[in-house]
């Protein structure tokens, strides 16, 4: 699986490894979805050091998970993004909607 979380005090972190293309990007929405609805977290953290590949499909992961926590009234942010991967979100314009740190 390409993703692993973990939970502490309503604070989750999924680390997400390997490719974030369209072959991985449906589990990893269905994944997230399910941790989202179980913890209900007030602060998801997207992990992306694992991260090797990402194109259009990663975009709709991050926005996905962005409205999501948007659903339960959390905040989310995503840090250790690659190169590579960062530049696919840039070029989206995802870091005006979501906190890249």
């Amino acid at each position: 699986m390409p993703l692993t979380c973990t939970e502490d005090k309503r604070r989750l972190t999924a680390l997400v490894a390997g490719e974030l293309d369209h072959h991985e990007a449906k589990t990893v929405m269905k994944e997230l979805d399910r941790r989202i609805d179980l913890a209900q977290p007030r602060e998801l953290t997207l992990d992306l050091s694992g991260l090797t590949f990402a194109d259009s499909s990663g975009i709709a992961v991050l926005l996905r998970a962005h409205r999501r926590m948007g659903q339960v009234n959390g905040a989310m942010r995503v840090v250790n993004t690659p190169d590579q991967a960062g530049k696919v979100f840039r070029a989206a314009g995802l870091d005006r909607i979501i906190r890249f740190e």
